[in-house]
């Protein structure tokens, strides 16, 4: 019995096909419709913590509390920002070992 085997595997393109084929001439679309780029804002930056569970869940309680006052729009960035205006460094006192 001959084994049945494909001489050109159709979805080796797949890529091609979708963005081609399916989805129309993927660089003449862009170029077209693609609004000019958007400056990123300069004012911020995104940034990445670590907290430990204990105290996101401190820090979510105390937004919910703030949010059942009327401030609606209170955050966690917003309750930190407010805890950082508040820290006075040279009132922290450094363990000593």
């Amino acid at each position: 019995m001959k084994e049945k085997v494909l001489e050109h595997n159709p979805l080796s393109e797949s890529e091609k096909i979708l963005s081609e084929d399916f989805y129309g001439t993927h660089s003449a679309v862009k170029a077209e419709t693609a609004p000019a780029p958007k400056e990123k804002p300069t004012h911020y930056k995104i940034m990445c913590v670590s907290m430990y569970l204990k105290d996101i869940k401190e820090l979510e309680e105390k937004v919910a509390a703030l949010k059942a006052r009327g401030y609606t729009r209170a955050n966690k960035s917003q309750l930190i920002r407010m805890a950082l205006r508040r820290i006075n460094v040279d009132d922290i006192e450094i363990p000593t070992f």
